[in-house]
């Protein structure tokens, strides 16, 4: 698709919606991911926690080598499709068949287990930086306007989280169903295969649906030091990663944990595809709520007001009893979504601003530079959520369920208590320092947008003249 044939920084419709489906596939495989993999490696694979949260770890290790050579590569790439859209055209296959692999059970020892599910999530995250990477660059390039990038990131988040709150709703629904034919294995298998062709086939209407408006020539080739030392030297970008990151460090905690807060605390397992339809059904219907709120307050009163309501839902789920009306645990879901939006949606909204601060400071272009680290961080986030629940569960008893065994077993007073303040205290916590650092943010929608009137000053004076 070429971009509209006129001076407006305004998107058309088909490529806002072609853009959001972009982020259908990472959503899909994110969000069962997120709630599923560790439980799926401790208690389907059956693999100790600390064993599942070895091989997170040492994936995101090589996470931090691919993704900025892939961000530098699609900096640096010109074809005549542009340089950030073939990445996720010949990236899409090979990203839903590792998914795919990730969730398949080896009839091998727990030893070869581990060198399975390593190898496979290596290959599973180099292909998701294949494709994600150069997605996210693509922001910047379709306009600058500061409302326009507000309104493209509300609709990718609303593909993102719709996708995500579908997969994460049918996924347990799916295996439920397959389950007495096809024990717990077969039933994963049958639906990391769905999930594998759904995540896959967006990517391709993203390719046909967008355009790449700004030229490559406009940024400058860097090697990797000199990009990591540029783009951290930005202190709006410190700013911005760190609220991301903690952003994403609570989302990813809690979504990890709650199907085991769901099992073995409250015992109604049953209910875990409702409230996560609760919680990201809510946050789909605030992502747009927050949006047009951000034209009144800007971005950074959006953060405030989002985070400071997850932070005293997160007090009240630490505080509920087994027993107690599922009406609550359902209520209480509803209203965490209303601040899962914000963490979705301010970040992501900010680091095009940062990028154009950046411009101005120093005349070159960088977006692949920095949403390059911005998705390592978001990956991070990812790991460090899995890595710290794994650590944290094996550390206080956490009980592997034997073969064979169907209904939740009791698990020890402190593996119980460790769950509940993960879900709780610990990520209000989290939260709280994010919104210290949004304060400290120095990019207010007035600045920027002289910001943009400078930049395009000098566009102006540097253009040839007839």
């Amino acid at each position: 698709m070429q971009p509209p044939a006129t001076t407006t920084e305004k998107v058309p419709l088909i490529t806002k919606f072609a853009f959001g489906a972009g982020d259908v596939g990472p959503a899909i495989a994110t969000a069962i991911m997120s709630f599923f993999l560790l439980f799926f490696l401790t208690d389907v694979a059956r693999l100790d926690p600390a064993v599942a949260g070895v091989i997170l770890l040492l994936t995101k290790i090589w996470d931090a080598v691919n993704d900025p050579i892939v961000c530098m590569l699609s900096d640096r790439i010109k074809t005549r499709w542009g340089r950030r859209r073939p990445w996720f055209l010949f990236g899409a296959i090979p990203f839903g068949l590792t998914f795919f692999l990730l969730f398949i059970v080896p009839q091998v020892s727990n030893n070869g287990k581990f060198w399975y599910y390593l190898v496979i999530s290596l290959l599973l995250d180099t292909a998701f930086t294949v494709v994600n990477v150069p997605y996210t660059a693509l922001t910047p390039e379709l306009t600058r306007d500061y409302d326009e990038r507000t309104s493209l990131n509300s609709f990718r988040f609303a593909f993102s989280i719709g996708s995500g709150l579908i997969a994460a709703v049918v996924h347990p629904i799916i295996v439920s169903a397959m389950q007495p034919t096809l024990g717990i294995q077969g039933a994963y298998a049958v639906s990391a295969g769905v999930w594998a062709v759904a995540a896959t086939l967006p990517f391709f209407f993203a390719f046909w649906g967008t355009y790449e408006r700004h030229q490559p020539d406009e940024e400058e080739d860097l090697p990797f030091r000199e990009a990591l030392k540029i783009t951290f030297a930005n202190r709006a970008f410190r700013y911005v990663t760190g609220i991301y990151l903690l952003s994403w460090l609570v989302v990813q905690t809690v979504s990890t944990i709650v199907i085991y807060y769901m099992t073995y605390w409250l015992r109604q397992p049953g209910l875990v595809p409702v409230v996560i339809l609760a919680v990201q059904g809510s946050a789909l219907i605030w992502l747009f709520i927050w949006t047009a709120v951000s034209r009144r307050t800007g971005k950074k009163g959006v953060y405030y007001r989002g985070m400071i309501f997850w932070i005293v839902v997160a007090f009240a789920l630490f505080a509920v009893q087994p027993g107690w009306p599922s009406w609550v645990i359902i209520a209480l879901a509803a209203l965490a979504g209303v601040g899962v939006a914000t963490a979705y949606l301010v970040p992501w909204a900010m680091l095009p601003d940062v990028i154009e601060l950046d411009e101005l400071e120093t005349g070159k272009r960088r977006e692949g530079a920095f949403y390059g680290f911005f998705v390592l961080l978001q990956k991070l986030g990812l790991a460090l959520g899995l890595f710290l629940v794994s650590q944290v569960l094996n550390w206080t008893g956490y009980i592997t369920p034997p073969e064979g065994i169907t209904a939740p077993i009791v698990q020890p007073d402190s593996a119980l208590l460790a769950i509940r303040l993960m879900i709780g205290p610990l990520p209000a916590l989290i939260l709280a320092a994010g919104i210290f650092l949004v304060y400290k943010f120095p990019i207010t929608k007035e600045n920027h947008e002289q910001a943009l009137r400078e930049l395009a000053r000098r566009r102006a004076a540097a253009a040839p003249t007839a």
